[in-house]
């Protein structure tokens, strides 16, 4: 089968081994591809982590940024990849490859659109900027997150951002992404008394008090969700000792747990349930939190009005909004005020073994991403 220009490039970024926060070469070959048409192409590393903030100007119209990652999971099992994780492969019309969905066929279209639309236009009323991290699969914590910082210093904004991440359930643009929920984790730490477990009644086993916290953190009802967003969940991940032996009663017992959460709670009202919850047994206990990041949703505006008629116009079908799925790099955009969604591939094989993607459908892809371009900022 002939390669369209954005199959090829998706070759070239699956050629790479990106694992987080490794970048591998992915972002020169991007901003090789950007300074060509005329990009301006800023590096803003942070550690081991690789950004790029790029962007081209003409007329005073609106900000389009396409932002996306260049890192992926690691390829687990190789022994069950059906060809070689890093060495795109063709077969049955789909493409093979980790990253080949999530989302190196995103960052490949919005690249090859963006061509596309420059080449045809010498001249438009706006702004096209690209934001791509290799730390988005990782802490998140050095790559979208400090830019988007560096740049509200300068006071640069953001006014639509589209994200490549595979919003898609079963057929390309089937589906776009108008928000996501919020993700909380949690340490919690029951403390006991450590001893030998010949003598129970010289030590106090911390286990016995975990049962009936766990009980009621995961069977207390957070909320029913709403219109926008499903119920909010709590999910036990891990529980730990830092015990080597298997005689000692352990001092000490680590929960951890993640909470996926709508935009009914905040990071405070949670905190404070979990307390109320967690004080109820009244036991000793340390409790930690991580932030992954607040709730978002984008009520629709020009950029959500542009992408159901590009899907349209395109692939002639009609695409249902929805907020599930886990965490995205929007969270970190949306604050600013910026209207953000995602459009991308079929996420059914993302971070499995023999990742894949249809051959078809980055060109697909890059051809809506052309059509929003043409209808936001010309």
């Amino acid at each position: 089968m002939k390669l369209e220009s954005s199959n090829k490039l998706l070759f070239e970024l699956i050629k790479c081994n990106s694992v987080t926060p490794n970048d591998a070469g992915c972002q020169e070959i991007i901003i090789k591809r950007l300074k060509s048409i005329g990009f301006e192409c800023e590096r803003m590393n942070y550690g081991k982590v690789k950004n790029i903030w790029a962007h081209k100007k003409e007329g005073n119209g609106p900000l389009l940024c396409f932002a996306g990652h260049t890192d992926v999971v690691p390829p687990g099992p190789i022994e069950e990849w059906i060809s070689e994780p890093f060495v795109p492969k063709v077969r049955n019309r789909m493409i093979y490859g980790r990253g080949a969905a999530d989302m190196k066929s995103g960052l490949a279209a919005m690249i090859d659109a963006t061509e596309t639309f420059i080449n045809r236009r010498k001249t438009f009323n706006g702004k096209i900027a690209f934001l791509i991290t290799s730390d988005e699969e990782g802490p998140a914590r050095n790559g979208t997150k400090k830019v988007i910082e560096k740049l509200t210093e300068r006071n640069e904004k953001i006014d639509f951002c589209i994200v490549g991440e595979p919003s898609s359930k079963k057929k390309l643009g089937d589906t776009i992404k108008v928000g996501r929920r919020g993700s909380l984790n949690c340490f919690l730490s029951i403390i006991g008394a450590q001893g030998h477990s010949a003598y129970p009644h010289l030590a106090n086993n911390p286990f016995k008090n975990i049962g009936p916290v766990i009980n009621d953190l995961m069977n207390y009802e957070w909320d029913i969700g709403n219109e926008f967003f499903p119920p909010t969940n709590l999910e036990i991940v891990d529980a730990s000792t830092s015990n080597n032996a298997i005689n000692v009663i352990p001092g000490e017992v680590t929960i951890t747990m993640n909470i996926r959460f709508n935009n009914l709670w905040n990071y405070d009202s949670l905190k404070n349930k979990i307390s109320k919850i967690i004080d109820h047994h009244k036991i000793r206990y340390k409790l930690e939190y991580r932030e992954s990041g607040e709730p978002f949703l984008s009520q629709e505006g020009p950029l959500l009005t542009a992408s159901k008629n590009a899907i349209e116009d395109v692939l002639g079908i009609k695409p249902e909004l929805s907020t599930d799925g886990g965490t995205s790099d929007g969270r970190f955009i949306a604050p600013t005020g910026a209207e953000v969604i995602e459009i991308g591939s079929i996420n059914s094989s993302i971070h499995k073994v023999n990742e894949c993607v249809p051959f078809k459908d980055t060109p697909n892809l890059s051809r809506v991403y052309l059509r929003i371009l043409e209808k936001l900022i010309c």
